[in-house]
């Protein structure tokens, strides 16, 4: 199923705002930063990801559901996408 990107339009910004977490971190790391607030930045991007992630599953829920012809995925496909996740 393909997901119509101007309803990824948050998945997105969420995504490049953890890119340029990510790259703050590894400068972080490259000038010898303290170790808690590494693990601090870390965790935010980590979580940034995980709710695009969901985000992107809740997408592609409302888009299966809504489709008339039935092309998209079935339950236990979306089930397993959103359970990758976790």
């Amino acid at each position: 199923m393909q997901l119509d990107p101007n309803k990824m339009t948050d998945v997105v910004k969420r995504l490049k705002r953890a890119q340029g977490q990510l790259g703050g971190i590894i400068k972080m790391i490259e000038e010898g930063r303290d170790c808690q607030d590494i693990v601090t930045q870390l965790a935010a991007v980590s979580k940034a990801i995980d709710r695009a992630g969901f985000a992107t599953i809740s997408v592609g829920l409302r888009e299966c559901m809504s489709a008339p012809d039935g092309s998209g995925n079935d339950l236990a496909t979306m089930e397993k996408m959103f359970l990758s996740l976790a």
